[in-house]
């Protein structure tokens, strides 16, 4: 017989996420580990959050599942998010909400996690991922590498406008009124970007075009290539080496470890630092001809290079590479949608967490 076609409301409602999501579902363990970082955190929740003032904001714990999903899917904005949670039984899952429960409308999202944000829970949440114990396993505790990306700025090169205003440029029609560079020498000392005043412009080799962006650095254990700690800077030439140096040291003191690391980090003062930390540079030998035809000098010596460890390391470094590039082609940082520093930097450091969760379910189900 054949069914028929009309729709009907129904008057009550029997859906249990729960046996809607399959047993074998990848967000199965990343929520469990996911749950028991944020359980981990809920003291510095409480800390940003004030008892019996205001009201009820939407939960912490809610916002940066929510986020995850957003970096996991690769949704474009926080309005496809709502859309996304006011449908998908497994989005609802994931955060938290019921089926019957409302969707927060997107700019009190927006508004809640810039506030979260703004306390450096990002970077405590990649901690407490870590530090949960079937994940601190799967951490190489000997040898790291480390590296540095450009992340564009959400500016345009149109507001890169000299400090004390004298090329303005009349207004035309309409919102993008005409900018002329013709002879003019743009210059970090002298412009600033009226849009993102802490983006710089900048380019990373001869060849590139220069934008506006900024530098996220990144420090991943080798072992299984899982992110570990990151940050972002302003982008400046030596932003790669000081972003390195101050992850190592807010490691802590410990045992003797190796850095793996590329040509741009093969400087004479970077190595003298790194063997002061008791840290074995295994880094690329930067080697290019000089104008004056004579090779670069390179700081690192035979005294690293003949051992094997050394080779073995710079095959693992480039992995790197794969943490980057997941995060800006499906977290969505390429072109960041936010502006200043701090919250860029939020952004990309649960880029970071998001990557170690998605790698982790096939991780912990391998045979030790």
């Amino acid at each position: 017989m054949r069914g028929s076609d009309e729709q009907s409301g129904s008057l009550f409602s029997y859906v249990d996420l729960e046996s809607r999501v399959r047993a074998d579902h990848p967000l199965r363990p990343i929520r469990e580990i996911a749950n028991a970082a944020l359980s981990d955190l809920s003291g510095e929740f409480a800390a940003l959050y004030p008892r019996n003032v205001g009201r009820p904001s939407i939960p912490p714990e809610r916002l940066l599942r929510a986020m995850l999903l957003q970096a996991f899917y690769g949704l474009r904005s926080e309005r496809q998010l709502m859309e996304r949670l006011e449908y998908d039984l497994l989005f609802r899952w994931f955060v938290g909400l019921g089926v019957d429960d409302p969707v927060w409308d997107h700019s009190s999202f927006t508004k809640n996690r810039d506030r979260l944000l703004g306390g450096e829970i990002a970077g405590k949440f990649l901690r407490a991922v870590l530090a949960q114990p079937r994940v601190k396993r799967l951490i190489g505790s000997d040898h790291f590498s480390v590296d540095g990306t450009l992340i564009e700025a959400w500016a345009s090169l149109k507001s890169f406008r000299r400090k004390d205003g004298s090329d303005n440029d009349p207004e035309g029609p309409g919102r993008n009124a005409e900018r002329g560079f013709h002879a003019e020498k743009l210059s970090n000392e002298t412009h600033r970007s009226t849009t993102d005043p802490e983006a710089r412009l900048y380019r990373k080799g001869r060849g590139q075009p220069a934008r506006l962006c900024y530098m996220g650095h990144a420090l991943m254990e080798n072992r299984h290539g899982l992110a570990v700690d990151g940050m972002v800077t302003q982008a400046t030439g030596l932003a790669e080496r000081e972003a390195a140096l101050l992850m190592l040291d807010r490691r802590g003191p410990r045992r003797r470890i190796t850095l793996g690391a590329d040509k741009a980090y093969d400087v004479r003062g970077f190595v003298e630092e790194l063997r002061r930390r008791q840290v074995t540079p295994h880094i690329a030998i930067d080697g290019h001809v000089r104008k004056s035809g004579k090779p670069r000098a390179s700081a690192i010596d035979a005294r690293t290079t003949g051992h094997l460890g050394y080779a073995i390391s710079q095959r693992c470094r480039k992995r790197i590479e794969e943490v980057f590039g997941w995060a800006k082609s499906s977290a969505g940082l390429a072109k960041v949608k936010l502006r200043g520093r701090q919250k860029v930097d939020a952004a990309f450091t649960l880029g970071l967490v998001a990557y170690n969760l998605i790698r982790l379910p096939k991780l912990l189900a391998a045979p030790a």
